[in-house]
């Protein structure tokens, strides 16, 4: 990761835009990707892996989930908490806000449902991030990446996503057990607005199954 994208980029960035365009902010709706994903799932556990402002999480724990909501900034959490309060106790209830560099923090194994992980700055390997998140899938639960293409694929110009490092389609469908792991959505789709880039779109849910233990070994 570039040393501009670290914890004390993010930090100042989220404390100017908060102190700048806080009420917006607070205003704005959840994800596209995650609406879609998540619109039809049944409530469970779930995580919000970078949750920044906590506009996703947010909308979760209305929809009832208990989310866990992990980010390294604190002001992006502080304001996160506190419109949660505005919103309403029961929702605020449903939500762990937790400080957490998600270079390093794991989720418990096969604990949530859900598992979204969107537009995370990638400190090292895709692939390592990528398993780290799916494991704390549990059996029958969702995994949704998104990440900003650097390039876009259809034309090969950078986007204004260049040179940051997310997830990708192809790293995260090589970091995924295909035995383990049904794809409902594995591929690049421009953003909505015209000009802000392309983003990368994995959505797969966890086998109740899991492979055996000899799969892909001789007999």
């Amino acid at each position: 990761m570039s040393a501009t994208l670290d914890r004390e980029f993010w930090e100042e960035r989220w404390s100017q835009a908060l102190r700048e365009h806080g009420d917006t902010i607070a205003k704005m709706p959840p994800n596209a990707h995650l609406t879609d994903a998540a619109g039809d799932l049944r409530p469970g556990r779930a995580l919000d892996a970078g949750c920044g402002h906590g506009s996703d999480t947010l909308w979760l724990a209305a929809r009832g989930w208990r989310v866990t909501a992990v980010d390294f900034a604190a002001t992006a959490l502080a304001h996160g908490r506190a419109t949660a309060e505005t919103v309403g106790g029961d929702v605020a209830a449903r939500v762990d806000w937790v400080e957490g560099d998600l270079a390093t923090w794991a989720p418990q194994p096969e604990h949530y449902d859900l598992v979204a992980c969107l537009y995370v700055h990638v400190a090292g390997s895709v692939r390592e991030m990528v398993r780290r998140m799916a494991a704390g899938v549990a059996p029958g639960g969702t995994l949704l990446l998104v990440g900003h293409r650097p390039v876009d694929p259809a034309t090969g110009t950078a986007t204004p996503a260049a040179g940051q490092v997310q997830v990708s389609v192809d790293e995260a469908v090589a970091a995924l057990e295909p035995d383990g792991w049904e794809f409902v959505v594995a591929a690049d789709r421009p953003r909505r607005q015209a000009g802000t880039g392309v983003d990368a779109v994995i959505c797969a849910r966890r086998s109740n199954t899991p492979p055996p233990t000899n799969a892909g070994q001789n007999p």
